[in-house]
Protein backbone atom coordinates (compact mmCIF):
# COMPACT_ATOMS: atom_id res chain seq x y z
CA UNK A 1 0.00 0.00 0.00
CA UNK A 2 2.82 2.38 0.85
CA UNK A 3 4.56 2.00 -2.51
CA UNK A 4 1.23 2.15 -4.32
CA UNK A 5 0.52 5.56 -2.77
CA UNK A 6 4.02 6.74 -3.68
CA UNK A 7 3.60 5.61 -7.29
CA UNK A 8 0.18 7.24 -7.61
CA UNK A 9 1.47 10.50 -6.15
CA UNK A 10 4.51 10.41 -8.44
CA UNK A 11 2.38 9.83 -11.52
CA UNK A 12 -0.20 12.51 -10.68
CA UNK A 13 2.38 15.15 -9.74
CA UNK A 14 4.47 14.41 -12.83
CA UNK A 15 1.42 14.84 -15.07
CA UNK A 16 0.49 18.11 -13.38
CA UNK A 17 4.06 19.44 -13.67
CA UNK A 18 4.23 18.50 -17.35
CA UNK A 19 0.80 19.98 -18.03
CA UNK A 20 1.82 23.34 -16.55
CA UNK A 21 5.58 23.51 -17.13
CA UNK A 22 5.58 22.75 -20.88
CA UNK A 23 3.05 25.48 -21.86
CA UNK A 24 4.71 27.90 -19.45
CA UNK A 25 8.10 27.20 -21.01
CA UNK A 26 6.69 27.89 -24.48
CA UNK A 27 5.14 31.14 -23.22
CA UNK A 28 8.49 32.21 -21.77
CA UNK A 29 10.19 31.61 -25.13
CA UNK A 30 7.55 33.62 -26.98
CA UNK A 31 7.83 36.44 -24.46
CA UNK A 32 11.59 36.58 -24.96
CA UNK A 33 11.09 36.77 -28.73
CA UNK A 34 8.47 39.47 -28.43
CA UNK A 35 10.73 41.46 -26.12
CA UNK A 36 13.64 41.31 -28.57
CA UNK A 37 11.51 42.50 -31.53
CA UNK A 38 9.82 45.17 -29.42
CA UNK A 39 13.25 46.62 -28.65
CA UNK A 40 14.08 46.52 -32.36
CA UNK A 41 10.86 48.38 -33.18
CA UNK A 42 11.71 51.10 -30.65
CA UNK A 43 15.16 51.53 -32.20
CA UNK A 44 13.61 51.78 -35.67
CA UNK A 45 11.04 54.30 -34.43
CA UNK A 46 13.85 56.50 -33.08
CA UNK A 47 15.16 57.00 -36.66
CA UNK A 48 11.78 57.72 -38.25
CA UNK A 49 11.57 61.46 -37.20
CA UNK A 50 14.98 62.21 -38.66
CA UNK A 51 14.10 60.52 -41.95
CA UNK A 52 10.88 62.49 -42.24
CA UNK A 53 12.86 65.77 -41.89
CA UNK A 54 16.10 65.22 -43.82
CA UNK A 55 17.77 62.76 -46.13
CA UNK A 56 21.28 64.13 -45.63
CA UNK A 57 23.63 61.21 -45.37
CA UNK A 58 25.87 62.72 -42.67
CA UNK A 59 22.89 63.57 -40.48
CA UNK A 60 21.37 60.13 -40.96
CA UNK A 61 24.65 58.40 -40.08
CA UNK A 62 24.79 60.37 -36.82
CA UNK A 63 21.20 59.47 -36.05
CA UNK A 64 21.80 55.78 -36.84
CA UNK A 65 24.96 55.76 -34.75
CA UNK A 66 23.15 57.29 -31.77
CA UNK A 67 19.93 55.21 -32.09
CA UNK A 68 21.37 51.83 -33.11
CA UNK A 69 23.44 49.34 -31.14
CA UNK A 70 26.78 49.08 -32.93
CA UNK A 71 26.27 47.55 -36.34
CA UNK A 72 22.73 46.33 -35.59
CA UNK A 73 20.91 49.07 -37.59
CA UNK A 74 20.88 50.08 -41.25
CA UNK A 75 18.84 52.53 -43.35
CA UNK A 76 17.97 51.70 -46.95
CA UNK A 77 17.16 54.88 -48.92
CA UNK A 78 15.35 54.81 -52.27
CA UNK A 79 17.69 55.25 -55.30
CA UNK A 80 16.14 58.62 -56.26
CA UNK A 81 17.11 60.09 -52.89
CA UNK A 82 20.61 58.63 -52.82
CA UNK A 83 21.74 60.86 -55.79
CA UNK A 84 24.45 58.49 -56.87
CA UNK A 85 25.65 57.78 -53.36
CA UNK A 86 25.23 54.40 -51.75
CA UNK A 87 21.59 53.78 -50.89
CA UNK A 88 22.49 51.93 -47.67
CA UNK A 89 23.58 53.50 -44.42
CA UNK A 90 24.98 50.79 -42.16
CA UNK A 91 25.60 47.10 -42.82
CA UNK A 92 23.10 45.42 -45.10
CA UNK A 93 21.82 41.93 -44.13
CA UNK A 94 18.32 41.64 -45.62
CA UNK A 95 17.85 40.63 -49.24
CA UNK A 96 16.80 43.15 -51.90
CA UNK A 97 13.51 41.44 -52.59
CA UNK A 98 12.54 41.58 -48.92
CA UNK A 99 13.34 45.30 -48.79
CA UNK A 100 11.41 45.97 -52.02
CA UNK A 101 8.45 43.97 -50.67
CA UNK A 102 8.33 46.12 -47.52
CA UNK A 103 8.40 49.32 -49.66
CA UNK A 104 5.51 48.02 -51.76
CA UNK A 105 3.38 46.77 -48.80
CA UNK A 106 4.13 49.75 -46.58
CA UNK A 107 4.17 47.76 -43.34
CA UNK A 108 6.85 46.26 -41.12
CA UNK A 109 8.08 42.76 -41.66
CA UNK A 110 10.67 40.32 -40.30
CA UNK A 111 12.93 38.07 -42.27
CA UNK A 112 15.48 35.41 -41.46
CA UNK A 113 19.10 36.44 -41.98
CA UNK A 114 22.44 34.90 -41.10
CA UNK A 115 22.90 34.82 -37.32
CA UNK A 116 19.35 35.84 -36.43
CA UNK A 117 16.46 37.90 -37.81
CA UNK A 118 16.03 41.36 -39.30
CA UNK A 119 13.16 43.76 -38.62
CA UNK A 120 12.32 45.85 -41.70
CA UNK A 121 10.38 49.02 -40.81
CA UNK A 122 9.11 51.33 -43.66
CA UNK A 123 9.40 55.10 -43.04
CA UNK A 124 7.87 57.80 -45.29
CA UNK A 125 10.24 60.51 -46.39
CA UNK A 126 9.35 64.20 -46.90
CA UNK A 127 9.38 63.57 -50.63
CA UNK A 128 6.72 60.90 -50.23
CA UNK A 129 9.03 58.01 -51.03
CA UNK A 130 9.63 55.06 -48.68
CA UNK A 131 12.88 54.33 -46.87
CA UNK A 132 13.38 51.06 -44.99
CA UNK A 133 15.00 50.89 -41.56
CA UNK A 134 16.64 47.50 -40.88
CA UNK A 135 17.30 46.43 -37.28
CA UNK A 136 19.25 43.23 -36.79
CA UNK A 137 18.00 40.96 -33.96
CA UNK A 138 20.59 38.25 -33.14
CA UNK A 139 19.50 34.77 -32.09
CA UNK A 140 20.98 35.30 -28.63
CA UNK A 141 18.62 38.24 -28.08
CA UNK A 142 15.60 36.11 -29.07
CA UNK A 143 16.49 33.36 -26.55
CA UNK A 144 17.86 35.64 -23.86
CA UNK A 145 16.74 34.32 -20.41
CA UNK A 146 14.83 31.35 -21.85
CA UNK A 147 17.35 28.75 -20.66
CA UNK A 148 17.38 30.20 -17.13
CA UNK A 149 13.59 30.28 -17.00
CA UNK A 150 13.37 26.67 -18.19
CA UNK A 151 15.93 25.60 -15.57
CA UNK A 152 13.90 27.31 -12.85
CA UNK A 153 10.73 25.62 -14.08
CA UNK A 154 12.47 22.23 -14.10
CA UNK A 155 13.80 22.77 -10.58
CA UNK A 156 10.36 23.80 -9.31
CA UNK A 157 8.76 20.77 -11.00
CA UNK A 158 11.36 18.40 -9.52
CA UNK A 159 10.84 19.96 -6.09
CA UNK A 160 7.09 19.49 -6.40
CA UNK A 161 7.51 15.84 -7.39
CA UNK A 162 9.96 15.13 -4.57
CA UNK A 163 7.72 16.90 -2.07
CA UNK A 164 4.61 15.02 -3.17
CA UNK A 165 6.45 11.68 -3.03
CA UNK A 166 7.70 12.48 0.47
CA UNK A 167 4.21 13.44 1.65
CA UNK A 168 2.71 10.31 0.06
CA UNK A 169 5.39 8.16 1.70
CA UNK A 170 4.61 9.62 5.13
CA UNK A 171 0.89 9.07 4.56
CA UNK A 172 1.62 5.52 3.42
CA UNK A 173 3.66 4.84 6.54
CA UNK A 174 0.83 6.19 8.66
CA UNK A 175 -1.53 3.73 6.98
CA UNK A 176 0.78 0.74 6.58
CA UNK A 177 2.21 0.69 10.11
CA UNK A 178 -1.15 0.03 11.83
CA UNK A 179 -1.97 -2.56 9.16
CA UNK A 180 1.33 -4.36 9.80
CA UNK A 181 0.69 -4.31 13.53
CA UNK A 182 -2.73 -5.82 12.88
CA UNK A 183 -1.14 -8.57 10.79
CA UNK A 184 1.50 -9.24 13.45
CA UNK A 185 -1.18 -9.38 16.13
CA UNK A 186 -3.23 -11.87 14.10
CA UNK A 187 -0.11 -14.00 13.51
CA UNK A 188 0.76 -14.01 17.21
CA UNK A 189 -2.79 -14.92 18.15
CA UNK A 190 -2.71 -17.73 15.60
CA UNK A 191 0.54 -18.99 17.14
CA UNK A 192 -1.15 -19.28 20.52
CA UNK A 193 -0.02 -16.01 22.11
CA UNK A 194 -3.35 -15.15 23.66
CA UNK A 195 -2.06 -11.88 25.08
CA UNK A 196 -1.48 -10.39 21.63
CA UNK A 197 -3.24 -7.04 21.18
CA UNK A 198 -3.07 -4.28 18.57
CA UNK A 199 -2.69 -0.52 19.31
CA UNK A 200 -5.82 1.36 18.25
CA UNK A 201 -4.22 4.00 16.03
CA UNK A 202 -4.02 5.09 12.43
CA UNK A 203 -6.88 5.95 10.05
CA UNK A 204 -10.46 5.46 11.19
CA UNK A 205 -10.94 2.18 9.35
CA UNK A 206 -7.77 0.67 10.79
CA UNK A 207 -8.66 1.88 14.27
CA UNK A 208 -12.03 0.16 13.97
CA UNK A 209 -10.29 -2.99 12.73
CA UNK A 210 -7.92 -2.87 15.71
CA UNK A 211 -10.84 -2.43 18.12
CA UNK A 212 -12.62 -5.41 16.56
CA UNK A 213 -9.45 -7.52 16.67
CA UNK A 214 -8.83 -6.76 20.34
CA UNK A 215 -12.46 -7.52 21.16
CA UNK A 216 -12.20 -10.81 19.28
CA UNK A 217 -8.96 -11.71 21.10
CA UNK A 218 -10.59 -11.00 24.46
CA UNK A 219 -13.54 -13.16 23.47
CA UNK A 220 -11.23 -15.99 22.41
CA UNK A 221 -9.39 -15.84 25.72
CA UNK A 222 -12.68 -15.90 27.60
CA UNK A 223 -14.02 -18.83 25.57
CA UNK A 224 -10.83 -20.81 26.09
CA UNK A 225 -10.92 -20.09 29.80
CA UNK A 226 -14.53 -21.26 29.97
CA UNK A 227 -13.67 -24.38 28.00
CA UNK A 228 -10.75 -25.19 30.28
CA UNK A 229 -12.89 -24.72 33.35
CA UNK A 230 -15.61 -26.91 31.89
CA UNK A 231 -13.13 -29.66 30.99
CA UNK A 232 -11.62 -29.49 34.46
CA UNK A 233 -15.04 -29.61 36.14
CA UNK A 234 -16.22 -32.54 34.01
CA UNK A 235 -12.99 -34.42 34.63
CA UNK A 236 -13.18 -33.75 38.35
CA UNK A 237 -16.60 -35.40 38.48
CA UNK A 238 -14.91 -38.69 37.54
CA UNK A 239 -12.93 -38.79 40.77
CA UNK A 240 -15.80 -40.14 42.84
CA UNK A 241 -16.62 -43.17 40.64
CA UNK A 242 -12.88 -43.75 40.13
CA UNK A 243 -12.39 -43.89 43.89
CA UNK A 244 -15.12 -46.49 44.20
CA UNK A 245 -13.68 -48.42 41.27
CA UNK A 246 -10.21 -48.36 42.81
CA UNK A 247 -11.53 -49.68 46.13
CA UNK A 248 -13.42 -52.45 44.39
CA UNK A 249 -10.34 -53.34 42.33
CA UNK A 250 -8.28 -53.58 45.49
CA UNK A 251 -10.67 -56.23 46.83
CA UNK A 252 -10.37 -58.50 43.80
CA UNK A 253 -7.50 -60.42 45.31
CA UNK A 254 -4.58 -61.81 43.38
CA UNK A 255 -4.29 -62.93 39.77
CA UNK A 256 -3.43 -61.58 36.33
CA UNK A 257 -6.94 -60.22 35.73
CA UNK A 258 -7.00 -58.44 39.06
CA UNK A 259 -3.56 -56.93 38.49
CA UNK A 260 -4.55 -55.74 35.06
CA UNK A 261 -7.76 -54.22 36.44
CA UNK A 262 -5.88 -52.38 39.17
CA UNK A 263 -3.29 -51.19 36.63
CA UNK A 264 -6.07 -49.94 34.35
CA UNK A 265 -7.75 -48.08 37.19
CA UNK A 266 -4.44 -46.50 38.25
CA UNK A 267 -3.75 -45.41 34.68
CA UNK A 268 -7.25 -44.00 34.39
CA UNK A 269 -6.69 -41.96 37.54
CA UNK A 270 -3.44 -40.61 36.16
CA UNK A 271 -5.09 -39.65 32.89
CA UNK A 272 -7.90 -37.85 34.72
CA UNK A 273 -5.34 -35.95 36.82
CA UNK A 274 -3.46 -35.02 33.65
CA UNK A 275 -6.65 -33.74 32.05
CA UNK A 276 -7.44 -31.60 35.07
CA UNK A 277 -3.94 -30.12 35.25
CA UNK A 278 -3.86 -29.45 31.52
CA UNK A 279 -7.29 -27.84 31.58
CA UNK A 280 -6.26 -25.56 34.44
CA UNK A 281 -3.08 -24.52 32.64
CA UNK A 282 -3.58 -21.34 30.61
CA UNK A 283 -0.89 -22.28 28.07
CA UNK A 284 -2.06 -24.16 24.98
CA UNK A 285 -0.98 -27.76 24.78
CA UNK A 286 0.20 -29.17 21.46
CA UNK A 287 0.48 -32.78 20.48
CA UNK A 288 3.79 -32.49 18.71
CA UNK A 289 6.95 -32.59 20.69
CA UNK A 290 9.61 -29.93 20.46
CA UNK A 291 12.93 -30.27 18.65
CA UNK A 292 14.92 -33.22 19.91
CA UNK A 293 11.91 -34.69 21.78
CA UNK A 294 9.74 -37.67 20.82
CA UNK A 295 9.41 -41.34 21.62
CA UNK A 296 10.00 -44.84 20.31
CA UNK A 297 6.80 -45.82 18.48
CA UNK A 298 7.72 -49.52 18.49
CA UNK A 299 8.11 -49.52 22.26
CA UNK A 300 4.77 -47.76 22.77
CA UNK A 301 3.07 -50.22 20.37
CA UNK A 302 4.46 -53.22 22.25
CA UNK A 303 3.39 -51.73 25.59
CA UNK A 304 -0.17 -50.96 24.51
CA UNK A 305 -0.61 -54.27 22.74
CA UNK A 306 0.57 -55.96 25.92
CA UNK A 307 -2.31 -54.24 27.69
CA UNK A 308 -4.97 -54.95 25.05
CA UNK A 309 -3.85 -58.51 24.36
CA UNK A 310 -5.23 -59.71 27.69
CA UNK A 311 -8.71 -58.41 26.81
CA UNK A 312 -8.37 -59.87 23.30
CA UNK A 313 -7.67 -63.33 24.74
CA UNK A 314 -10.68 -63.04 27.04
CA UNK A 315 -12.92 -62.23 24.05
CA UNK A 316 -11.38 -64.85 21.78
CA UNK A 317 -9.94 -62.39 19.29
CA UNK A 318 -7.03 -63.33 17.03
CA UNK A 319 -4.51 -60.51 16.81
CA UNK A 320 -1.01 -59.79 15.62
CA UNK A 321 1.66 -57.05 15.62
CA UNK A 322 4.15 -56.42 12.82
CA UNK A 323 6.98 -53.94 12.38
CA UNK A 324 7.49 -53.21 16.09
CA UNK A 325 10.72 -55.19 16.48
CA UNK A 326 13.21 -52.37 15.86
CA UNK A 327 13.13 -48.86 17.41
CA UNK A 328 11.10 -46.32 15.46
CA UNK A 329 11.60 -42.69 16.53
CA UNK A 330 8.74 -40.25 15.94
CA UNK A 331 8.41 -36.53 16.84
CA UNK A 332 5.43 -36.87 19.21
CA UNK A 333 5.13 -37.32 22.96
CA UNK A 334 4.85 -40.83 24.32
CA UNK A 335 1.59 -40.12 26.14
CA UNK A 336 -0.03 -38.70 23.00
CA UNK A 337 0.89 -41.73 20.90
CA UNK A 338 -0.35 -44.07 23.62
CA UNK A 339 -3.65 -42.18 23.77
CA UNK A 340 -4.05 -42.42 19.99
CA UNK A 341 -3.32 -46.17 19.97
CA UNK A 342 -5.75 -46.72 22.83
CA UNK A 343 -8.40 -44.80 20.90
CA UNK A 344 -7.86 -46.94 17.77
CA UNK A 345 -7.70 -50.28 19.57
CA UNK A 346 -10.56 -49.31 21.87
CA UNK A 347 -12.74 -48.68 18.82
CA UNK A 348 -11.99 -52.19 17.61
CA UNK A 349 -13.16 -53.73 20.88
CA UNK A 350 -16.10 -51.34 21.19
CA UNK A 351 -17.53 -51.51 17.68
CA UNK A 352 -16.87 -55.12 16.62
CA UNK A 353 -18.25 -58.34 18.02
CA UNK A 354 -16.26 -60.64 20.24
CA UNK A 355 -14.01 -62.98 18.31
CA UNK A 356 -13.29 -60.40 15.58
CA UNK A 357 -9.63 -60.49 14.56
CA UNK A 358 -7.49 -57.37 14.35
CA UNK A 359 -3.90 -56.38 13.50
CA UNK A 360 -1.51 -53.51 14.21
CA UNK A 361 1.33 -52.79 11.76
CA UNK A 362 4.14 -50.24 11.90
CA UNK A 363 5.99 -49.11 8.77
CA UNK A 364 9.14 -47.01 9.15
CA UNK A 365 9.84 -44.94 6.01
CA UNK A 366 12.42 -42.31 5.15
CA UNK A 367 10.11 -39.35 5.74
CA UNK A 368 7.14 -40.83 7.60
CA UNK A 369 6.05 -43.56 10.00
CA UNK A 370 2.77 -45.30 9.18
CA UNK A 371 0.67 -47.12 11.78
CA UNK A 372 -2.10 -49.40 10.46
CA UNK A 373 -4.91 -50.72 12.65
CA UNK A 374 -7.05 -53.27 10.80
CA UNK A 375 -9.96 -55.44 11.83
CA UNK A 376 -12.29 -58.05 10.35
CA UNK A 377 -15.46 -56.30 11.45
CA UNK A 378 -18.31 -54.82 9.41
CA UNK A 379 -16.35 -51.67 8.46
CA UNK A 380 -17.28 -47.98 8.69
CA UNK A 381 -20.09 -46.92 6.33
CA UNK A 382 -19.24 -43.18 6.49
CA UNK A 383 -15.49 -42.53 7.05
CA UNK A 384 -15.96 -38.76 6.79
CA UNK A 385 -18.45 -38.66 9.63
CA UNK A 386 -16.23 -40.93 11.70
CA UNK A 387 -13.33 -38.48 11.44
CA UNK A 388 -15.46 -35.42 12.20
CA UNK A 389 -15.13 -34.32 15.80
CA UNK A 390 -18.12 -34.97 18.03
CA UNK A 391 -20.16 -36.90 15.42
CA UNK A 392 -20.64 -39.97 17.61
CA UNK A 393 -24.20 -41.10 17.99
CA UNK A 394 -23.91 -41.75 21.69
CA UNK A 395 -26.18 -44.80 21.46
CA UNK A 396 -23.29 -47.25 21.09
CA UNK A 397 -21.03 -45.58 23.65
CA UNK A 398 -19.19 -43.50 21.04
CA UNK A 399 -18.38 -39.86 21.74
CA UNK A 400 -16.99 -39.18 18.29
CA UNK A 401 -13.68 -37.94 19.73
CA UNK A 402 -11.45 -41.00 19.36
CA UNK A 403 -10.58 -40.67 15.68
CA UNK A 404 -10.43 -36.90 16.05
CA UNK A 405 -7.70 -37.34 18.68
CA UNK A 406 -5.80 -39.53 16.23
CA UNK A 407 -6.30 -37.02 13.42
CA UNK A 408 -5.00 -34.09 15.48
CA UNK A 409 -1.94 -36.13 16.48
CA UNK A 410 -1.17 -36.86 12.82
CA UNK A 411 -1.74 -33.28 11.66
CA UNK A 412 0.53 -31.95 14.41
CA UNK A 413 3.44 -33.60 12.56
CA UNK A 414 2.20 -32.70 9.05
CA UNK A 415 0.69 -36.14 8.51
CA UNK A 416 -2.88 -37.35 8.08
CA UNK A 417 -5.37 -40.12 8.82
CA UNK A 418 -7.07 -42.30 6.21
CA UNK A 419 -10.01 -44.63 6.62
CA UNK A 420 -10.46 -47.52 4.21
CA UNK A 421 -11.25 -51.19 3.78
CA UNK A 422 -8.71 -53.61 5.20
CA UNK A 423 -7.65 -56.93 3.69
CA UNK A 424 -9.23 -58.60 6.73
CA UNK A 425 -12.59 -57.44 5.43
CA UNK A 426 -13.30 -54.70 7.95
CA UNK A 427 -11.96 -51.22 8.69
CA UNK A 428 -8.37 -50.06 8.23
CA UNK A 429 -7.20 -46.86 9.94
CA UNK A 430 -3.97 -45.51 8.47
CA UNK A 431 -2.10 -43.06 10.73
CA UNK A 432 0.78 -41.29 8.96
CA UNK A 433 3.24 -39.39 11.18
CA UNK A 434 5.47 -37.10 9.14
CA UNK A 435 9.13 -37.02 10.19
CA UNK A 436 10.30 -33.94 8.26
CA UNK A 437 7.43 -31.62 9.24
CA UNK A 438 6.04 -31.13 5.73
CA UNK A 439 2.38 -30.21 5.62
CA UNK A 440 0.01 -32.81 4.25
CA UNK A 441 -2.68 -31.93 1.68
CA UNK A 442 -6.10 -31.56 3.23
CA UNK A 443 -9.43 -32.18 1.52
CA UNK A 444 -12.18 -29.86 2.58
CA UNK A 445 -15.60 -30.93 3.70
CA UNK A 446 -14.98 -32.49 7.11
CA UNK A 447 -12.38 -31.66 9.62
CA UNK A 448 -9.16 -33.44 8.77
CA UNK A 449 -8.08 -35.38 5.75
CA UNK A 450 -10.45 -38.19 4.80
CA UNK A 451 -8.93 -40.74 2.45
CA UNK A 452 -10.34 -44.07 1.36
CA UNK A 453 -8.78 -47.06 -0.32
CA UNK A 454 -6.30 -49.87 0.14
CA UNK A 455 -2.61 -49.42 0.72
CA UNK A 456 -1.21 -52.90 1.38
CA UNK A 457 -1.50 -56.18 -0.49
CA UNK A 458 -2.99 -59.24 1.19
CA UNK A 459 0.45 -60.87 1.30
CA UNK A 460 1.52 -58.33 3.91
CA UNK A 461 -0.61 -60.02 6.54
CA UNK A 462 1.41 -63.23 6.16
CA UNK A 463 4.37 -61.55 7.89
CA UNK A 464 5.57 -63.14 11.18
CA UNK A 465 3.95 -62.09 14.41
CA UNK A 466 5.86 -60.08 16.95
CA UNK A 467 4.60 -60.02 20.54
CA UNK A 468 6.04 -58.10 23.47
Amino acid sequence: MRWALVKVSLAVTAMVVVAFAVPLGLVVREMARDRAFSNAEREAAAVAPALSITTDRDELERVVASAGTGSAMAVHLPPSVADGDAADIGPRRARDRDIDAVREMGRASTTEVEGGSALLQPVALSSGEIAVVEVFVPEAAVTNGVGTAWAVLAAVGAALIVGSVAVADRLGVRMVRPARRLVEGARELGEGKLGARVPEEGPTELRLAAVSFNSMADQVVQLLANERELAADLSHRLRTPLTVLRLNAASLGEGPAAEQTRAAVAQLEREVDTIIRTARDARPRTAAAGPGAGCDAAEVVRERMGFWSALAEDEGRRWRVAGAEAPVRIPVARADLAAALDALLGNVFRHTEEGTAFALDVHNGDDAVIVLVSDAGPGIPDPGAALARGRGSGTDGSTGLGLDIVRRLAESTGGDVRVGRSVLGGTEIRLRLQLDGRAAPVRRGHRGAVRRGRWLPAAFFNRPRSLP
